[in-house]
């Protein structure tokens, strides 16, 4: 990449605490910060224990952190509001505030930071989704995070986490990539100047720097924990990469167009309407359910699946298509070339292959449907299905940076040049791990089977290439897990699990995960578990209580 060795030296800028203007000197006594020193030698920290109080949150009101506290340019930072909340007894002050871009026509980077009085001395960032755009406050669960449990910041933890540069309307609002600076924040940068901020708040205010620091992250969050411990190894400990979306212009701009030509193509004669998307999903789940040992609404055993369920078997009389009980021959292309990867005939950050989908294994397509027309309209009228949505965002705001751009007309090769650009700018596929595994980092990473938003096929290639590059030593530092039945968030089996902990006792204890289980948030499932497989492994039934991790075997195809 070309901007590897910019982004490796300032990734190298260590934080030495210097003076926030706004803050009393660090050589005011303790009594005039508001800060008190408790001895608490069980503490990660091996020393001092330290509170916050309210007369201390409210004098950062008006605080600011210099540029050159920011190890990525910047031209500073500003508090623009503290609240001093008491949550069951503990204090916290939750700052809020702006990292100020260098071209001010950049929109800053929207920060929140939490300080507990009862901190751990470890801290966790939080990713965002989809194009960011608003406030990741820190002050809920982190991503699939198991029901009735406290949050992270009530547990101790310093929490905090940014919108990615910009504001977003929701949705895939692409509007900022017409900013270079803002669309290099969404892509890597605004993880790194979050972090900076916050730890030069914690220093300041707690006369310390945590012995732990994690991010957690989700879909695009998750592309942020990739980045995190790829490009900022020394600023974190241990990350959590669900569904990562690290690849942001090959799943927006290649997979998407293989959606696009797969269902507009021919006046749209390979389109699926809703009724026969889920003939489609329904047919798969009855040839491949029970796969796995039960017929529970979960494809466990999806490489079986893929040689046992037959697409053919819905075509209809002729190939002709004659209503909503089939699919023409033109249906059936379009779903083999979305299930199929396909090369784009030039790489982005170092793969030019787009990820199939699991349309044929168990996506359901609830959420990220095929849409309800069959042909796209300029502008798009979000009707379309959501794969075109995304490369219509990409093509749009991003490469062509031509917001009337008709996507339809979008050609790869012609854009080869500038998709490349934009790879460089927002994509981990070539990220390299291997200083995070030296000093000691811990990742997992994970993926949903019936994910249809971010194809598992498209993790999976992630962590092959992770898995050409370290060999038998991926495993010392990388676990990656595949989940059935859960999509992006959702699904017949809707993923929790305990990641926090999980993360924690291999950096802090050296204990990898064994024996890790999840619970499926759908209330009509009554908590039923599961193992939490690793990769290439799946759950199969071989006990007696299907509601029941023990009752499930981890078993290799």
């Amino acid at each position: 990449m070309r901007r590897t060795a910019v982004i490796a030296a300032l990734s190298a800028v260590l934080l030495t605490g210097g003076v926030i203007s706004g803050w009393a000197s660090a050589a005011a006594p303790a009594a005039a910060r508001g800060i008190a020193a408790h001895a608490d030698a069980g503490h990660p920290g091996n020393g001092a224990k330290t509170s916050i109080t309210e007369r201390v949150c409210d004098g950062l009101a008006d605080a600011s952190v210099p540029a050159k506290e920011i190890g990525l340019p910047t031209t500073g930072a500003t508090v623009t509001k503290t609240t001093w909340v008491v949550d069951g007894r503990v204090g916290q002050c939750q700052v809020v505030g702006d990292i100020l871009p260098v071209d001010p026509q950049a929109p800053p980077i929207e920060f929140q930071v939490n300080l507990p009085a009862n901190w751990n001395h470890r801290a966790l960032q939080l990713g965002g989704g989809g194009y960011d755009g608003s406030l990741v406050t820190g002050l809920g669960t982190y991503p699939l995070q198991p029901a009735g449990q406290k949050t992270p910041l009530q547990q101790g933890f310093v929490t905090l986490g940014s919108d990615g540069g910009h504001k977003g309307s929701g949705g895939f609002d692409s509007t900022f990539g017409l900013n270079d600076e803002a669309l290099a924040n969404y892509g890597t940068e605004s993880i790194k100047k979050t972090h900076d901020v916050a730890m030069v708040l914690m220093k300041r205010t707690f006369r310390a720097t945590p012995k732990y620091f994690y991010f957690i992250g989700f879909s695009q969050g998750g592309h942020e924990a990739i980045n995190a411990a790829g490009l900022y190894p020394k600023d974190y400990d241990g990350v959590v990469a669900g569904t990562p979306s690290y690849n942001v212009a090959m799943m927006h701009a290649g997979i998407g167009s293989v959606y696009r030509d797969a269902l507009y193509a021919d006046g749209g004669a390979g389109w699926l309407n809703p009724a026969k998307t889920q003939l489609l999903v329904k047919a798969v789940y009855r040839a491949c359910d029970g796969l796995d040992g039960l017929s529970d609404g979960v494809i466990s055993n999806v490489r079986a699946c893929q040689q046992t369920f037959d697409v053919t078997t819905l075509r209809c009389a002729a190939g002709a298509d004659t209503g909503d009980t089939c699919l023409s021959d033109a249906q059936i292309r379009a779903v083999t070339e979305i299930a199929s990867p396909h090369n784009i005939g030039f790489p982005i950050e170092g793969n030019a292959v787009a990820a199939g989908a699991p349309i044929l294994y168990g996506g359901t397509y609830t959420v990220f449907t095929l849409g309800t027309v069959s042909q796209p309209a300029n502008p798009a009228s979000g009707k379309e299905a959501f794969q075109y949505s995304v490369l219509n965002a990409l093509a749009t705001n991003i490469v062509t940076r031509d917001p009337n751009y008709d996507t339809r007309t979008f050609n790869l090769n012609e854009w080869a040049d500038r998709i490349q650009k934009v790879g460089e700018q927002l994509d981990s596929t070539s990220v390299d791990l291997s200083t995070f595994a030296r000093r000691g980092g811990k990742m997992i990473l994970t993926t949903g089977l019936a994910d249809d938003g971010i194809s598992p096929e498209n993790t999976i290639q992630f962590y092959q290439r992770q898995a050409a590059a370290f060999g038998g030593r991926l495993g010392s530092f990388l676990k990656f897990y595949t989940m059935p039945g859960f999509s992006h968030g959702f699904g017949p089996y809707s993923v929790t699990y305990d990641a926090l902990p999980a993360l924690m006792n291999w950096v802090e204890k050296h204990k990898a995960p064994t024996h890790l289980h999840t619970i499926d948030a759908n209330a009509a499932n009554n908590g039923r578990t599961r193992p939490l497989c690793e990769y290439p492994s799946w759950p199969k039934f071989t006990g007696h209580n299907p509601d029941k991790a023990s009752s499930f075997t981890c078993v290799t195809p």
